[in-house]
């Protein structure tokens, strides 16, 4: 476990040390990461934004509807999805990623665990790296972000190992991993997020119990990433397709910013930015 300042309450000010001598204010306010994926087949918008035009003008409307952070991503990460080259998954996003770069002020993660795509993300302009495999795919990825003084957003996955039967007991397990690699490699604490990755090999039972007993991972000292949007959990639940799941993603925001996540990943950043206003009165209510 690494401590961060103000661990021990999610709600107070902490400054997210990111690339290129940005910082974001996390704690006080819920911040809204928009999905931007540069892919033919990903569940819910793939083939959308695949054009470089379009993918820009996506980015550029989720930024007028409140997103503070683009994740730009350029393989699918849903089950069964086809595996792209590293220079295929490069092609896509690093066009994009230089010219909001050079043409906004926005906050740029890249998606992916390669460390070379990474890299070059990176030095395009990215601010953030976001592993799906929390470090521990390519653990090369965790010295590029380091060098970079980049943020690093580490997200739990289930997949392609034995998990522990308690959902809780198995967060801790793979991030005391994670976190041991980026300390290995130098990464800053106070560049580290956590994201407990919602349907990443977890029955939707799981991700249920994840979202109930949320706030018992605010101990691993870092602020959380929550990435519930259109997932199929929701789909579970609701019987609604991946397009048509945008409210009850909304719901799981509220949820989970009243539990003390910090950053949420999402599809429609309309609905989720008034949903987060909500959550964000009601922790002004309190006592």
């Amino acid at each position: 476990m690494v401590d961060s300042p103000n661990a021990a309450d999610p709600f107070a000010a902490f400054t997210w040390a990111l690339g290129h001598g940005r910082g974001l204010t996390l704690g006080p306010r819920g911040v809204l990461m928009a999905i931007v994926n540069v892919t033919p087949d990903s569940f819910s918008d793939g083939g959308r934004f695949l054009d470089v035009e379009a993918a820009l003008a996506q980015a550029r409307a989720c930024l007028a509807n409140g997103a503070e952070i683009l994740d730009i991503g350029g393989e699918s990460t849903r089950p069964g999805a086809e595996a792209v080259s590293a220079a295929q998954e490069q092609d896509r996003v690093l066009p994009v990623i230089e010219r909001l770069a050079r043409e906004t002020d926005a906050l740029i993660s890249i998606d992916t665990y390669r460390a070379e795509t990474a890299r070059l993300a990176l030095a395009a302009g990215a601010h953030i790296v976001n592993d799906v495999h929390g470090l521990q795919r390519e653990p090369d990825i965790a010295a590029v972000v380091a060098r970079a003084r980049a943020g690093v957003c580490i997200m739990h996955t289930g997949r392609g190992r034995v998990k522990a039967e308690d959902v809780i007991a198995d967060q801790r397990l793979f991030f005391a991993r994670s976190l041991e690699i980026a300390a290995d490699a130098g990464i800053a604490a106070d560049a580290i997020v956590l994201d407990p990755g919602f349907g990443f090999a977890k029955e939707a039972s799981e991700s249920w119990a994840l979202m109930a007993r949320l706030g018992e991972l605010q101990d691993l000292g870092h602020r959380l990433l929550i990435g519930t949007s259109r997932k199929r959990f929701l789909g579970a639940a609701t019987g609604r397709d991946a397009a048509a799941r945008d409210v009850a993603t909304a719901t799981t925001t509220v949820a989970a910013r009243l539990a003390g996540g910090a950053i949420f990943r999402v599809h429609d950043v309309a609905f989720n930015r008034d949903a987060l206003m909500v959550a964000d009165a009601i922790l002004a209510a309190r006592p």
